[in-house]
């Protein structure tokens, strides 16, 4: 099965704020694996060909963390939606 690589730039200050991401993507169904970085601010998410980058992106954003800019499969996406 295919899958797609997310990769997004996340507004993250403090420990909290990155587990505050990782718990959202834990609970999204079809995330095969992620790895946020505080040090980076980023937030990488591998998932099943069936997530789309908008179910992701807006995932994130329910953490109340600001989105800087997205990438799927290498391609830059907007983060305004």
């Amino acid at each position: 099965m295919a899958e797609h690589n997310y990769k997004f730039n996340v507004a993250m200050s403090c420990g909290g704020c990155s587990g505050a991401v990782e718990r959202v993507l834990k609970k999204l169904d079809g995330v095969k694996s992620y790895n946020v970085s505080l040090d980076t601010q980023t937030a990488e998410i591998v998932t099943e060909e069936t997530l789309d980058y908008s179910t992701v992106l807006n995932t994130i954003k329910k953490t109340g963390k600001r989105v800087n800019s997205g990438e799927a499969d290498g391609e830059p996406q907007p983060v305004d939606e």
